[in-house]
């Protein structure tokens, strides 16, 4: 295994692992999902009544399902690696012939550590939202929409076959549809759930339709089936598979070229970026990716892809970040870079599976606490967004203060907090496989040390540059507890993963491990990546470390007019997609009325005139019936005759 830097001799490869039937504890694993699901079911459905108790209905759910997740863990622990796979079938779902599907989950590894992930960090916002959301009068449903966003996502990650998860898949899609909309009077709001959902469904197709090559292929549509039988299918079958797999997890983890709903998503409340864009949907692409290993490690074509989009969304993300002055949007192009480490992990095989998934269990936790120390930030400002309005709030937030800065130092890896760990791991798996990734890959965290240090000098540093009418203060307790937690999760979650939890051994028996010499030493490399980060922190500091300027230059570069822009994803979505699709709908207006329409309307005139002098000739008058019958006795006799002389 990896300890101190060391890299291990022997490789490990992923084993189809017997599953064992759930029993004892394990026979309670439905009740992960059944339980925010009820939670969500009542606070939908009964009514006003449960205004007054029903966010302790929301948070109860999910914290008890929390602590049914960590006996399970302990568990597991106590189990050998080969046996710490556990499946149970409640009912037959789908049956056509010899095609069946059922309601069946599958525990393991893997879909252990995200069960952890989504009920621990999921508890831990639902308890903040009680503030939060204090005085929101739709506080009820808004928990509501929260539990059923955690059923739908521990559905996805439970699920033993891909039909099951493309429920879990769907539910997730429109549980974020609804929160980010939740403020539904606010235009911004509305179009932004608008916005991701079409989005999400562009990359939805992709899985829809890689789950039907699947069956036509394999004839089943279950984990187990596909993934023994993969060796059997051709290259290009693969290949197609992969590709679409890779649409789907685009849509959903915000990467590129399907990454532009995320910055408008921040129009939800703080809560739900928290919990949608940082800890749980946003990296359900990334799962989809790395539970379909047994797909990736035989289609070169398709794992290569997953590479470039990681690296192309890792850059842009950062560098969108870095122009942004509204707090929320700054994080979320934040979470799209760092999605795209984890992108770009999944897709170096055997490298990099372990280390997405490291990667993705210390982000989720250090982003939900920059995204909810954002929050608190807005509490205290009147739900002020603008960074270059506040500054100097260390002095009256100070222990928003102290959590921002842990996942601020989590984030551009400085050692020993957790993000140092996890993301120094995937720059190593990338110089192992790909130079260039590799390059990319410590480029990309410097524009984070960059943007990270802006932001927190903005925010908390420096002159206080709020206005006369904001009264900053720090949160309450139910607010500041959750901070605090995953402040201490920001710094000791990574080396405990990776020291006392060996994340690697813990994974590999699912994804497997490899691992590759580099030309480079280690330590080395981890120097030159933080020093890498350094400059970008001390370039923030030179910038802001002094002043910030209220009001935004008049002349600025070419390349931070194009990343306040996004980098112009909209005009590019517009160019490529939005014109082309509504100058074909015109089109087939035009063809259905003047073509279409014109022909059945043309031929009904056609009929109805020469019917009506056709009708003339019915006048009821016995001469004109006489002459019609001559007129006919001698064209039949004209015809004959003709036909004599011929």
């Amino acid at each position: 295994m990896i300890g101190n830097g060391a890299v291990i001799a022997a490789d490990v490869a992923p084993v189809l692992e017997p599953l064992t039937a759930a029993t004892g504890i394990f026979a309670w694993i439905w009740l992960l999902i059944a339980l925010p699901l009820v939670g969500a079911i009542v606070l939908l459905t009964t009514g006003r009544w449960t205004n007054r108790f029903g966010h302790f209905i929301g948070v109860a759910t999910v914290v008890i399902a929390a602590i049914l997740a960590i006996a399970m863990l302990i568990e597991m622990m106590g189990r050998p690696a080969d046996a710490r796979a556990f499946e149970q079938t409640l009912y037959s779902w789908v049956f056509a012939g010899q095609f069946q599907v059922d309601v069946a989950f599958q525990l393991d590894q893997l879909s252990m550590v995200f069960v952890l992930l989504i009920t621990i960090v999921g508890s831990l916002i639902h308890i903040y939202s009680i503030g939060y959301m204090a005085h929101d009068p739709d506080r009820r449903r808004f928990f509501g929409f929260l539990n059923l966003f955690v059923a739908a996502m521990l559905l996805l990650v439970l699920a033993d076959n891909y039909l099951l998860l493309y429920v879990g898949w769907e539910g997730v899609g429109l549980a974020s549809f609804l929160l980010i909309g939740f403020w539904q009077y606010k235009p911004s709001a509305s179009a932004a759930a608008k916005k991701a959902f079409v989005i999400n469904r562009v990359g939805d197709v992709g899985l829809s339709l890689a789950i039907m090559l699947m069956f036509v292929t394999f004839g089943s549509v279950t984990f187990e089936s596909v993934f023994s039988s993969a060796g059997e299918a051709s290259d290009s079958t693969l290949t197609w598979i992969g590709l679409l797999l890779l649409l789907a997890a685009a849509g959903k983890s915000a990467q590129f070229p399907l990454q532009a709903w995320l910055l408008d998503a921040m129009e939800g409340p703080t809560p739900v970026s928290a919990l949608i864009h940082a800890a749980t949907m946003v990296t359900a692409g990334v799962y989809l990716i790395v539970r379909s290993n047994a797909i990736y490690d035989r289609t070169v074509f398709a794992a290569t892809a997953v590479v470039v989009i990681g690296v192309i969304t890792m850059i842009i993300g950062a560098i969108i970040g870095s122009a942004k002055d509204d707090i929320k949007k700054a994080l979320a192009g934040s979470t799209m870079s760092q999605i795209g480490y984890m992108v770009l992990a999944a897709g170096l095989g055997p490298v990099g599976y372990v280390f997405a998934i490291f990667h993705l269990l210390t982000h989720g936790v250090f982003k939900a606490n920059l995204f909810l120390s954002a929050g608190s930030v807005m509490h205290g400002m009147n739900n002020g967004v603008d960074m270059r309005r506040f500054g100097a709030l260390r002095a009256v937030m100070m222990i928003t203060f102290g959590a921002f800065m842990f996942g601020y130092l989590a984030i551009i890896g400085i050692p020993p907090f957790s993000g140092f760990y996890s993301k120094d791991k995937i720059i190593l798996a990338a110089f192992e496989v790909n130079l260039i990734a590799g390059i990319a890959a410590v480029i990309a965290a410097g524009i984070t040390g960059f943007y990270m240090t802006r932001m927190f000098t903005m925010t908390f540093l420096g002159k206080a540059r709020w206005d006369d009418d904001a009264h900053p203060h720090e949160s309450p307790a139910v607010m500041t507890i959750p901070l605090i937690v995953l402040a201490i999760g920001s710094l000791g979650l990574g080396a405990s993963l990776y020291y006392w939890g060996d994340i690697v051994e813990w994974l590999a028996p699912v994804t497997g491990y490899e691992s590759r010499p580099i030309a480079i030493s280690t330590t080395l490399l981890e120097l030159i990546t933080l020093a890498t980060v350094l400059i970008g922190v001390a370039i923030a500091v030179l910038m802001y470390g002094r002043s910030v300027p209220i009001q935004p230059p008049q002349k600025v570069s070419v390349l931070t007019t194009a990343a306040r822009n996004n980098l112009y994803d909209d005009a590019t979505n517009d160019i490529v997609a939005v014109r082309p699709t509504w100058y074909a709908a015109r089109f087939l207006v035009w063809f259905d009325n003047r073509i279409v329409d014109g022909a059945v309307n043309a031929s009904a005139a056609f009929v109805g005139g020469a019917s009506g002098r056709l009708r003339r000739l019915q006048n009821g008058f016995t001469r004109s019936y006489a002459l019609v019958m001559v007129i006919g006795v001698i064209v039949v006799f004209g015809v004959l005759a003709l036909v004599g002389l011929s």
